[in-house]
């Protein structure tokens, strides 16, 4: 029996709670009606649990469970999407709070110390909670939990089969606590994930895995859900989040601001680093807030009433998305023969938006996500077309760099298959570079970094600082071609200083004269350079 809680049963149980989200994802999503009928409550979760799980995978060997708390809330803080995601995250940095400085694994005792930690923090991060919803799941968790490691010496196994048993009582009894979801005959969505989060523990603990986790179906009889969708014009327009370094005295501020705002406004995190989520019509009036209290960034903007609309059949036809902020790179991909579906610089696109975008583009296609943070929204885009009834592939290009070069092997006359592993083989072939210029100190792999400070990367890892980008360009390019490499493609950025390309271009020509060099405008913003080598 699994029953301790150590670093490597952390890692398990996030991992396969992410997986449980994703296999019960489009269940959760159909009862998605409150606080907004859009039909993502799932998605949002699977989202938030995997990038909580991407980041304890990230974590060097020899980390240790303080560690491991510590990187699964960040990541799930980081990575948190829609209300349901936002107040999961929070739950997750409650059991951290607990549990991460502790010298031995948890006893049940302790689990039910932690859940009520955690059930206390994610209340009070909603401005106005309402009962019927996860909160009351969670607190109905916690509670049961507490009864049964107080009734004996539970362990943490009986003490997680009480939460979850607990959760699953309170799940069913939403449904006649609160009128919306009464009137389509559904348990709260969010509160169906949480259940499932839960059930994935008491599966990690006792290696008792399910063939398929539980979610409550519609009532029979009862109106359908989407009936809420369409008709859900009188709300805010708007979902908006946001991350923000800021202050606490501030945040108290953002939050009196955004709730005169709006609605749904839930505001989680701590030590300086927030994740804010808000409802509202004016979605410029909620970002210059939190320019007022801080430093936003990673900015999301959805419009809530897509959701309203009917998925409509997919065309007939191949084709490939390409996802960009930038518009040479737009421009780029478009000439290619891709459909580019825009992005705002540091965000990734709408759910919706790209949903929809994947489903009139045709029945057989291939996306392009050309950033870490958009593969898995990519992803579960994808699993919406599929529902429509459309061959969909996401090929994991991580950068402007892999898509271009899928893109160039991509033959609209080959089967579809056969295209797909031939594109994701380019990408995977094409090592990738950029610069970037750092907006604060900050400690790097190769040392300390100040404002200003021109950083080369290399797939994600700083590898060199300089003061000027034709410098640090020169040292990136001669490292990634010390392991070889024929063709060369540098993007040259919007802020790039001018001659740039031409430098690079004699650099090459002297230094590795068998290299091939295709020089574009990119126009991206944040990156005065991006290289790719093949």
């Amino acid at each position: 029996m699994g029953e301790v809680l150590d670093m490597a049963a952390i890692r398990r149980w996030c991992r396969g709670a992410a997986e449980a989200l994703g296999s019960t994802r489009a269940e959760i999503d159909a009862l998605n009606v409150f606080p907004v009928p859009d039909g993502d409550t799932g998605t949002n979760l699977h989202l938030t649990v995997l990038a909580a799980a991407d980041a304890l995978d990230e974590l060097p060997d020899g980390a240790g469970v303080p560690d491991t708390w510590r990187a699964l809330a960040r990541g799930a803080l980081l990575g948190a999407w829609g209300n349901s995601g936002v107040i999961l995250s929070q739950v997750l940095r409650g059991l951290a709070d607990v549990l991460g400085p502790l010298d031995a694994p948890p006893d049940g005792a302790v689990f039910a110390r932690a859940l009520e930690h955690a059930s206390g923090l994610a209340r009070g991060a909603v401005e106005h909670p309402v009962e019927g919803t996860i909160l009351s799941v969670l607190d109905a968790a916690a509670s049961a939990c507490t009864s049964a490691a107080e009734s004996s010496a539970t362990d943490l196994t009986e003490a997680a089969r009480a939460a979850a048993g607990g959760a699953r009582d309170a799940l069913n009894r939403t449904t006649a606590q609160l009128d919306v979801l009464a009137r389509s005959g559904v348990v709260d969505a969010g509160a169906a994930g949480l259940c499932v989060v839960l059930d994935a523990l008491v599966a990690e603990l006792t290696e008792e895995y399910p063939d398929h986790y539980e979610v409550p179906a519609r009532t029979p009889g009862a109106p359908d859900p989407v009936r809420e969708r369409s008709e859900a014009r009188n709300g805010p327009g708007y979902e908006v989040i946001y991350l923000l370094y800021a202050q606490d005295e501030a945040v108290h501020t953002l939050r009196e601001k955004l709730d005169r705002l709006g609605d749904s406004l839930v505001v989680v995190g701590g030590d300086g680093l927030w994740n804010v989520h808000v409802h509202v019509d004016d979605a410029g009036a909620a970002i210059e807030a939190g320019l007022a209290a801080g430093r936003p960034h990673r900015i999301r903007v959805t419009y809530l009433h897509a959701g309203a609309r009917e998925p409509h059949a997919p065309h007939t036809g191949r084709a490939v998305i390409a996802v960009t902020a930038a518009d040479g790179l737009a421009a780029l991909f478009e000439e290619c023969g891709a459909q580019v579906v825009r992005r705002d610089p540091g965000a990734a696109p709408p759910l919706a938006v790209l949903a929809e975008a994947i489903l009139a583009a045709g029945d057989e296609v291939t996306v392009l996500p050309n950033e870490p943070e958009v593969l898995s929204l990519a992803e579960a885009a994808a699993e919406r077309a599929r529902e429509a009834g459309a061959r969909i592939a996401v090929v994991p290009a991580k950068a402007s760099v892999q898509g271009m070069a899928a893109l160039a092997v991509h033959d609209p006359l080959r089967r579809f298959a056969e295209d797909v592993i031939e594109m994701t083989r380019a990408a995977g072939a094409t090592r990738f570079g950029h610069l970037e210029v750092a907006a604060q100190e900050a400690v790097t792999s190769v040392g300390l970094c100040q404002p200003g400070d021109v950083l080369g990367l290399i797939e994600g890892d700083v590898v060199t600082i300089g003061a000027g980008v034709a410098e640090v360009a020169r040292h990136v390019l001669d490292r990634m071609l010390s392991g070889g490499g024929e063709l060369a493609t540098l993007i040259i950025g919007l802020y790039a200083p001018p001659g740039l390309a031409a430098v690079l271009e004699g650099h090459l020509r002297d230094a590795h004269p068998d290299v091939e060099v295709g020089v574009y405008d990119g126009g991206q913003e944040r990156y005065p350079l991006l290289i790719g080598i093949e």
